[in-house]
């Protein structure tokens, strides 16, 4: 089963300075079809202008990922960390037993677009923590890079969650594969530009839901196509 979720079907909040697109219940976007698949729960596409963001605000069990596309987006935490995340950099900050953060785009001039992610943990309670790995443009080009993980394998962000995050940039008519093995789920998000999905067509923020499926091949459709595979328990 890959059932495609578009990106003009999502919830939309625009405050002016932020504008959000929001693929799955967040916020005032509410829709009991669409609360979130396995342990992924939020997927949150933000544009937000210079100086302008989120002030202090707390979080509690839950693993949050960061992706930024285009821009600086700046981070700080009642734990004392405080970063700039970039295009290419992944920031994972597990929630736990409660953690007070903000963010706001570091540029006078330039708006930052980013993805949150929110993803459900295996337990909660954890202590709070917080990781941000850079990944070269190379390490991404015309393959899955694993990004995040369990385990934090292969030089990628620990979640704590049964769940493998993959990112990959792929040129027209470049191909990645995935063999899922087990009892697996999985969500496709097109970052950017456009590819096909076992040769259904996706373009920018467009989803799918992928289960009972042995193999998928994402297939560049443009020469800027970015997206990320999550590889779940089902």
């Amino acid at each position: 089963m890959i059932k495609i979720r578009s990106a003009g079907d999502r919830g939309v909040a625009n405050f002016g300075w932020l504008d959000s697109r929001h693929t799955f219940s967040f916020g005032n976007y509410s829709d009991p079809a669409h609360m979130g698949f396995a342990a992924l729960r939020v997927i949150n596409e933000d544009k937000v202008q210079p100086e302008r963001g989120f002030g202090t605000h707390g979080h509690r069990d839950m693993e949050i990922v960061t992706y930024v596309l285009e821009g600086a987006l700046e981070h700080k935490d009642n734990l004392g960390n405080g970063s700039i995340i970039r295009p290419g950099d992944v920031q994972r900050m597990s929630a736990g037993t409660g953690i007070l953060h903000s963010e706001f785009n570091h540029s006078g001039t330039d708006p930052v677009h980013f993805l949150q992610i929110w993803i459900l943990p295996e337990v909660k309670g954890i202590e709070p923590g917080y990781e941000q790995i850079h990944f070269d443009p190379a390490e991404l080009r015309g393959q899955l890079r694993l990004v995040g993980s369990r385990q934090g394998q292969d030089g990628s962000v620990t979640i704590h969650q049964d769940i493998s995050l993959y990112a990959a940039s792929l040129k027209a008519a470049e191909t990645v594969s995935h063999t899922f093995t087990g009892d697996r789920a999985a969500w496709v998000h097109v970052a950017r530009g456009a590819v096909t999905l076992n040769r259904q067509a996706l373009t920018a923020g467009d989803g799918a839901a992928i289960a009972e499926v042995e193999l998928i091949t994402l297939e560049g459709q443009s020469d800027d196509a970015e997206v990320l595979l999550f590889d779940m328990a089902a």
